[in-house]
């Protein structure tokens, strides 16, 4: 088989959906046998991987473009693929004999206040043919499988859960190792943890009230860290922040990081947190377990089904939930411990072979 994947997006974004290209790559490189040629497609402007034993081929069409679907279609004509996946789940008009594409999350149909305009008009404009054209669809959760049923209508026998990964990095590192980030980094000696997108989604707000019950309650709580580029409608957040930091509360925004420095970030925290009001999958609780770090998350959409009985689930809209989960884990040892330890065995159950082992099955099953 000729199988296309569309990687153009990893050059316009880190994170989330680039994160999932680049390590799907990875993993098939591992997998497939040589009876089946891949060619990535990446912009004209970058490569994907400099030591990718895959084709590579640049394209000169914009991911979110208004009129992308046509011009890619255009551009895809001459390869005769097979397979194209379009981990970014927007195929083109024609692109191959048969197309598959991603579902990470539908945040834009559950929560449309918190996207910007231009996203809303391009997924929304797009997800209901999107989902109809393709001949078959991953969902990174069991949690977006339900919601493109519920909401999209799509039958089940179309979608095929294909959970993410965690990295080999993502581990238990030296004291050296810390160390070493720790100085760079010029991180607090101790430290609540958030990983993600600075954005309404998030609920930074809540987890603000939660810490600031905390030191209420434990005086001496570690400082907060947020880790994260800071994305839109954050401006009246990023102001409370600073009024609470002016207040002498040991609030951090430390941005984006590094991906090398990510694990130990990971190791050095007392506990990560993601009060999220949705989440698509939820990597950073995986990749916070595996790290040997407690984690608190929602008790919503996929982040129950990723973290199990390993972490604590708090209503997101109950700032109490939190502050009272926190102050636990805070105070007892044995707790802490034995969170951590289950997070480490239930990360070991999310490998990028496994993910890249489904997506492969998907595509021969179409050809």
């Amino acid at each position: 088989m000729h199988i296309g994947i569309d990687a153009r997006l990893t050059h316009y974004r880190v994170g989330g959906i680039s994160t999932y290209i680049r390590r799907l790559i990875g993993a098939l490189e591992d997998l497939a046998d040589q009876q089946d040629d891949f060619t990535i497609f990446r912009s004209r402007k970058s490569q994907v991987s400099s030591t990718t034993r895959f084709l590579e081929k640049p394209l000169w069409t914009p991911p979110h473009h208004r009129l992308e679907r046509w011009a890619l279609s255009a551009e895809l004509a001459r390869f005769c693929l097979d397979v194209l996946h379009s981990p970014d789940f927007i195929p083109p008009i024609h692109g191959a004999k048969r197309q598959v594409i991603t579902i990470h999350d539908l945040t834009f149909l559950h929560y449309p206040q918190h996207k910007d305009s231009a996203a809303l008009r391009y997924y929304n404009g797009q997800i209901k043919v999107a989902v109809k054209q393709a001949d078959h669809i991953l969902a990174v959760s069991e949690a977006t499988k339900y919601d493109l049923i519920e909401m999209l209508n799509v039958p089940s026998r179309k979608i095929t859960v294909q959970p993410h990964g965690v990295d080999e990095q993502f581990r238990l590192l030296s004291s050296q190792e810390l160390s070493v980030a720790k100085n760079r980094l010029n991180l607090p000696e101790k430290f609540i943890l958030h990983v993600g997108t600075l954005e309404p989604r998030k609920n930074i707000p809540m987890l603000l009230e939660a810490y600031l019950q905390l030191r209420n309650r434990l005086p001496d709580a570690p400082a907060l860290v947020l880790v994260g580029h800071i994305g839109w409608l954050f401006e009246e957040t990023q102001n409370h922040i600073e009024t609470l930091q002016a207040q002498g509360h040991p609030i951090f925004i430390q941005g984006d990081i590094e991906d090398a420095l990510l694990p130990a970030v990971y190791n050095l925290a007392s506990i990560l947190v993601m009060p999220s009001f949705y989440e698509g999958f939820g990597l950073p609780a995986l990749e916070a377990m595996a790290c040997g770090t407690p984690v608190i998350v929602s008790n919503n959409s996929s982040l129950p089904e990723v973290v199990d009985t390993a972490g604590i689930l708090i209503d997101a809209h109950q700032p109490d939930s939190l502050t009272t989960a926190l102050f636990s884990v805070l105070t007892d040892p044995l707790q802490h411990e034995t969170m951590r330890q289950l997070g480490l065995e239930r990360a070991k159950l999310f490998t990028w072979e496994q993910s890249a082992q489904i997506a492969l099955s998907v595509y021969h099953a179409l050809g």
